[in-house]
């Protein structure tokens, strides 16, 4: 691979380091650099689920309504989605250092604009600008691991950073209930300012620029459109899914809408000479099918997440830190497991690592069908700590996956691509989930409220609140008599329990397929060392310039 040299020579005998020579040393390092992008890597994801336990004060404190206040989410993961391709085409195109800095800085200016503004309009004006940021930040991060690592290291750097993805993920309930409970709502997007600051600077001083040399062609413009405007449509019809109905003409028409305009971006991609998105990249069916299970281990984590801390803080009345600090035993998981997954990945290939982990989810998911109403915890962390190791595993591993047998002048694209597998997965967790929670609290709320001695008049006015038991919450009014309220609550609490088994089942029976996917769709150790040969053989790396400048 050709690259601009760098010059690590010793300064003379008796002479000083020029600051120069250090710098370079400093920038030729790639555990510094895997540090810096961690600094970035930890203020988006935490924000993600922090934010989450800041929306109800959000909604208290500026009078917003449901609707508002769901799109205080659904902006930013709408911008995120669209974005995170054009995001890592940029940083390959232009400079991987210099967008994500521009990310960062960005990210940060948005946090900060979004607790001064004080309306929730302009709350979700500056989260969607938060959003873009973050697309053109993350898939940054791996795409300056793929230039500053060698292939023989690089799981284990992306082992290490889905180490810091899942525990900054997990952390956020923590978080985010300690300073929404103690402080305010809005020190949940300040706390980004010094996490920003300190990234910043770091990131200056040891982040080699790296980029490709294609020379100088025309950026894909049409492409930027036609991709965005289709990920803004299918995401936002996912979103909507939920709380439209899947058979609407509204979340019908948006999501057939940006199907159709992603299979004419596809088709226009094809047609050009240096395209946003490579589609020759598909053609490796390894990364293909990590693309796929990238989806799978995200729909399984933040849609798992989403109703674990239902059941948790409202079925079982835990605040949002006890919840958070209850989960931990996943976080630990996590930490342990995706430099585990980097290692296994790297002795033995994604095509075992991958179904490995989702075959630890799916443990995971039917061991939470013994949940009741009343259960404890120690039926409870077993399948925390399986859930954790799975997702854990099969982060590092779909990202090896996908970026590892990406061109090494792709990597940002191949990235944002992963990125935006992540978003995709986890916007279908969550608003298929409810979906099927909500399906199953529908079918049996009136037969659970009357087994509980509910009446029968009362349990059939009391259907009408099936939206809230969906998400765990019993409708007892303040003068209900105890014993009617008892059984309103017990009755409730078992529906919204029938419901997250049917959740954890179809989340456990996807994960087994798959499992089972993984290994027909991603290739063998041997086979990938063939295909590697083969075309070491048949043509020369593209030249991708590394500068440490």
């Amino acid at each position: 691979m050709a690259s601009t040299p760098v010059d690590h020579s010793a300064p003379a005998p008796g002479t000083a380091a020029s600051p120069q020579s250090t710098l370079e040393r400093l920038r030729a390092n790639p555990w510094l650099a895997l540090i810096a992008v961690s600094f970035g890597l930890l203020m988006v994801q935490l924000d993600g689920s922090v934010v989450a336990i800041a929306n109800p004060a959000i909604g208290k404190d500026l009078g917003a309504s449901t609707a508002e206040l769901q799109w205080v989410t659904n902006s930013y993961l709408i911008a995120l989605a669209a974005s995170m391709i054009l995001g890592g085409k940029l940083g390959d195109r232009f400079g991987r250092r210099f967008y994500y800095l521009v990310g960062i800085g960005g990210f940060v200016v948005t946090s900060v604009a979004i607790g001064l503004v004080g309306s929730i309009e302009g709350v979700i004006v500056f989260r969607a600008l938060q959003g873009v940021a973050g697309g053109i930040l993350m898939p940054n991060t791996l795409g300056i691991l793929r230039a500053v690592f060698p292939p023989k290291r690089f799981p284990l750097a992306v082992g290490i950073w889905g180490m810091v993805s899942a525990v900054s993920t997990s952390l956020g309930p923590i978080v985010g209930g300690l300073l929404v409970e103690h402080v305010d709502w809005e020190s949940v997007f300040f706390l980004n300012l010094p996490i920003g600051i300190v990234a910043l600077a770091f990131s200056a001083v040891v982040l080699a620029e790296s980029k490709n040399s294609t020379g100088h062609h025309r950026f894909d413009i049409p492409g930027v459109v036609l991709l965005a405007a289709g990920m803004v449509a299918l995401v936002f019809g996912i979103i909507k899914g939920e709380t439209w109905g899947w058979t609407s003409a509204g979340t019908l028409g948006s999501i057939a809408l940006g199907l159709a305009l992603l299979v004419v971006f596809g088709w226009y991609e094809t047609r050009r000479e240096h395209p946003l998105l490579p589609m020759r990249l598909f053609r490796n069916r390894s990364l293909t099918t990590g693309a796929v299970m990238t989806l799978l281990n995200f729909f399984v984590m933040l849609g798992g997440i989403f109703f674990i801390m239902l059941y948790l803080q409202n079925v079982r009345g835990y605040t949002p830190v006890e919840a958070g600090v209850s989960t931990l035993p996943m976080s630990i998981a996590s930490l342990f497991a995706s430099p585990i997954g980097s290692q296994l990945t790297a002795r033995f290939g994604a095509r075992v690592t991958i179904p490995l982990g989702l075959t630890l989810s799916a443990a995971a998911m039917f061991s939470m069908l013994t949940w009741t109403v009343d259960s404890s915890y120690a039926t409870m962390w077993p399948p925390f700590v399986a859930m954790g190791l799975g997702v854990g595993i099969v982060l590092p591993a779909t990202a090896a996956a996908i970026i590892g047998n990406a061109p090494v002048e792709d990597g940002g694209v191949a990235s944002g691509l992963q990125s935006t597998m992540l978003q995709i997965g986890g916007a279908l967790g969550t608003s298929v989930l409810v979906t099927v929670i909500a399906g199953r609290v529908g079918s049996t709320l009136f037969g659970e409220l009357t087994a509980a001695g509910v009446p029968t008049d009362t349990a059939h006015g009391l259907q009408q609140a099936e939206d809230a038991v969906t998400m765990g919450i019993a409708p007892v009014a303040g003068d209900m008599p105890a014993q009617l309220r008892a059984a309103v609550v017990e009755g409730s609490g078992q529906a919204f329990v029938n419901g997250l088994h049917s959740a954890v089942t179809v989340t456990g029976v996807l994960c087994v397929l798959g499992a089972v996917a993984a290994v027909i769709g991603i290739k063998s150790r041997a086979e990938e060392a063939r295909n590697t040969s083969a075309r070491s053989a048949d043509a020369p790396e593209p030249a991708v310039a590394v500068a440490a400048h």
